[in-house]
Parts: structure tokens; sequence; C-alpha cells
């Protein structure tokens, strides 16, 4: 499978490329500093663009089978509508290449599903960051495409277990956090389970 992921430089986006490479798919890094990218390898093509330009996005697309967004937001806490803007981006070179599969790395609490005091505290705290999820989410959806939205809980530096636990309606009971590399591995698992199409998944060690 060759699959295009876009947030590669970032902590779960460097942990997708690596496994992704490891497990023999072919790999297109589309980063803006390739010099933040720290894996190499025979199965990986690095491509520099900008994820807010329409052209660049789209001519990266092509040839591929699948798509993964492990973007963010570069305005931390404040009002954003990157993601909305990039993951347009993204969906609109899809559907002129005839992509359809996506994965779409957003975070718990996009559906207002935190149970308890802490929960409504957390989804306060990130409230802006997970309208714009939300909203990127939305504009997924509409297109039409074969999805998986992955919501992770907090995510961690913590070494890789491959253990870690999945909802399909909320997040996974008495968990607050998840391993980058955990987040990883449950990615390429949906790319090559049809039982994860169209899906929304929380996980969570």
């Amino acid at each position: 499978m060759k699959i295009i992921v876009f947030g590669a430089t970032g902590g779960v986006g460097q942990s997708v490329v690596k496994q992704a490479v490891e497990r023999g798919f072919e790999v297109t890094a589309f980063v803006r500093t390739p010099a933040k990218l720290k894996v190499t390898h025979d199965n990986l093509t690095v491509v520099e663009g900008d994820a807010f330009n329409p052209g660049e996005v789209s001519a990266a697309i092509a040839g591929h089978d699948a798509a993964v967004s492990c973007l963010a937001s570069n305005q931390g806490m404040n009002k954003s509508t990157d993601l909305q803007e990039m993951v347009k981006n993204i969906t609109a070179g899809m559907q002129k290449y005839g992509v359809k599969r996506i994965v779409y790395t957003a975070s718990a609490g996009i559906d207002k599903e935190l149970p308890g005091i802490s929960g409504k505290l957390m989804m306060r705290v990130l409230k802006n960051a997970l309208i714009d999820h939300r909203a990127a989410v939305d504009i997924i959806e509409a297109h039409g495409l074969n999805y998986t939205i992955v919501r992770p809980m907090g995510l961690t530096n913590d070494s890789f277990t491959g253990e870690y636990r999945e909802s399909l309606t909320a997040v996974p009971e008495k968990s607050k956090t998840i391993p980058r590399a955990d987040v990883a591995h449950f990615i390429l698992k949906t790319l090559i389970d049809a039982q994860y199409e169209n899906t929304s998944i929380g996980i969570a060690t």
C-alpha cells in the first residue's frame, strides 16, 4: 500500500512514517521542513510542501492509495481554522485523483465524549482545538470518503507497547493517556483492516 502522511514531522507522524516503512508500506512524507524528519528508508519519499497550499497538496496526493493526517495547528489554545483549511486541501486533492481512503488523527473530546468533571474541564481547556478538529472531521465526512477518525486520549512519549483499548462510541473507561507510538500502530492497523472503515474510534492504554 502506498500512503501519504501529512504532519509527518510531529510526534505521531514520525512514528507513523517509521512504523509504516518498516512494515513494507510505500510512504510519502509531506513536510514543510524536511530536516525535521528523522526517518530514512528505501520505502520513504520526502516531499517538501505546505499543507496550506492546495496545489502542492493536490500534486503530492496523486498516485497514492490512502492519506494519513497527523496534522496539528500552530495556534496552540487560540481560536484557529488551520486544520479545516488544510483538510479542505487534502480532500480536494483526494477527489481530484480518486483517492478514497483517509485516516485522520483528531483528539478525544471532539464529540464531547470525555466523561466526568475532569473530562469537562479538559474539553474546556482544549475547546478551540476540538472545534477545529470537529470541523475538519465534518469536511471529511461530507466528501464521501472512506474514513477512519482516530480519537486518542492524552499523548505521551512513552515507549511503544502495542497494547491499547478501543471504543467505538466514546473513549475507553478509566483511561487518560496513550503513547504516540501506539497511536501510530493503530493508524496503520486501520489501513489494512476493513472493520475500521467509516468509523470514529477512541483509543487509550
